[in-house]
């Protein structure tokens, strides 16, 4: 029998219990209804998580296998690997809609209640027992683990008020359900697990493996359907705390996510995730090659000995260096009254205040946190110049600054004058120029005047050029 989903779109949602067993609606249990319409994906070629990149073919299968296997999963990984994201993105695999019983607080299935409420309730009316319908986003619960959370956040408490108002403290109603219990039927998170104190973690025990709860020595067994997933970092997981044995034995599957193999993954995340300043009457454009400088300047950053590796570089440290360096492009060129915004390489100062907070420099003179990040800015830019510009284009540009007496650039100089640079005193950079923005939506003078910052930075940073920096203006000149 074919199962009605009664999308936002569809025919009128049954609303009682009667109108529920005509329409032909059957209950299954949500790791099954996970692993249908997961099938359902994967035949029809569906991305399963668009707005994740990076892991078509490592952490996504891994996740698919655990979903057909129907296993609870933990997922371990640096921060800001999308851990969390890709745990929110499942709710897209539930069913659009799911009925359930008026008033529940634990979302019973009508065809079997476990609530003193529900049962009560479905005693009481019968088929004519009231449904209400919840959409799949109101199927998930998260919580961050702190030391401070306690049994009775994710599991429940007896609720003094309901006893103050005359129940015994047998009754089951007098019990307040946590985070757990009301996300029965769904998808629950717990972000950061080690930092769960260890007795919390105990009372997670049954959750995993019996499917069900014991609430203050109440006598009731009240059976869970749910899918359990976990977030850790392994360095919390190992050092600031742990997750316990019987528990950690408890889920499926371990799956360890990952940072981004490829700065051109990279550069469609920061292009997806970064906010672009919006000005009135004036365009922002961010050439690609100093999009990549970005991407660059992280994987650079994961590989640098002189920052810890076990806090990870996060990916959000390329999001905020980008809208860093289109900010203080976007401030540029106010001042100089430009209508076009293009991020140039004197644009990238601004990124040692966005990447200092972001990472972790070991060293033990505090003062060489700066000094630090523009040595991985430098390698950055040298490796986007030698991948982007032919070497074959060097040795003209090279030449032609022997006779000359050098160029100035920076942020006070606008635009116009890098483009008489490239076609008047150094026609020589041309090439190299046309060779960095093919493919550019805009050739404009923004846009020379980046390329042209990058050209001969790339140049003083492969020992072709000198360069004597000078307030916010910088003067390039052939080596003596």
């Amino acid at each position: 029998m074919s199962r009605p989903l009664f999308r936002r779109s569809g025919p009128a949602r049954p609303a009682t219990l009667r109108d529920l067993q005509s329409s032909g609606w059957e209950s299954v249990p949500v790791k099954e209804e996970l692993r249908r319409n997961l099938v359902a994906r994967i035949r029809s070629g569906e991305r399963l998580f668009p707005q994740v990149h990076g892991y078509d073919t490592t952490v996504i299968p891994q996740l698919e296998n655990a979903l057909l296997a129907g296993h609870d999963v933990i997922f371990l990984g640096e921060r800001g690997q999308a851990k969390t994201r890709l745990i929110r993105s499942l709710t897209g695999l539930l069913d659009e809609w799911m009925p359930i019983v008026a008033g529940s607080e634990i979302n019973d299935d009508p065809y079997h209640p476990v609530s003193r409420h529900a049962r009560d309730l479905v005693d009481e009316h019968g088929d004519a027992t009231p449904i209400r319908w919840v959409p799949s986003d109101a199927r998930y619960g998260e919580k961050l683990a702190t030391p401070d959370t306690s049994i009775a956040d994710l599991i429940g408490e007896v609720d003094p008020i309901r006893v103050a108002e005359g129940r015994y403290l047998s009754d089951e109603l007098t019990l307040h359900y946590g985070l757990v219990p009301r996300t029965n039927r769904g998808l629950f998170a717990i972000n950061e697990l080690p930092d769960l104190a260890e007795r919390i973690q105990v009372g997670l025990l049954n959750v995993l493996e019996e499917r069900d709860i014991q609430i203050r020595g109440h006598k009731i067994r009240l059976p869970l359907d749910l899918v359990l997933f976990a977030s850790a970092n392994p360095e919390d997981y190992t050092n600031r705390g742990r997750i316990i044995t019987p528990l950690k034995d408890r889920f499926g599957s371990q799956i360890r996510t990952h940072y981004p193999l490829d700065p051109d993954v990279e550069m469609h995340i920061v292009h997806q995730e970064a906010t672009m300043p919006t000005v009135a009457d004036l365009e922002v454009r961010v050439p690609s090659f100093m999009s990549r400088v970005i991407a660059v300047l992280s994987h650079q950053a994961r590989q640098s000995p002189h920052l810890n590796q076990r806090s990870g570089v996060s990916v959000r440290l390329s999001v905020t260096n980008h809208e860093a360096m289109t900010a203080n492009a976007v401030r540029r060129a106010l001042r100089s009254e430009e209508l076009e915004a293009v991020p140039r390489i004197s644009d990238l100062e601004a990124l040692v205040a966005a990447t200092s907070g972001k990472v972790e420099v070991e060293s033990l003179d505090e003062d060489r946190d700066g000094e630090v990040v523009d040595r991985i800015l430098r390698a950055a830019v040298l490796e986007v110049f030698r991948e982007l510009v032919p070497t074959d284009l060097h040795r003209p540009i090279i030449d032609a600054f022997e006779g000359l007496d050098g160029v100035s650039t920076g942020e006070d100089i606008g635009s116009a004058a890098y483009v008489y640079m490239a076609a008047e005193e150094v026609p020589a950079l041309k090439p190299a120029v046309d060779a960095l923005l093919e493919g550019e939506s805009s050739n404009g003078p923004a846009m020379v005047a980046s390329a042209v910052e990058l050209v001969l930075e790339g140049l003083h940073l492969s020992k072709r050029l000198n360069k004597h920096a000078a307030g916010p203006r910088a003067r390039y000149a052939a080596r003596a």
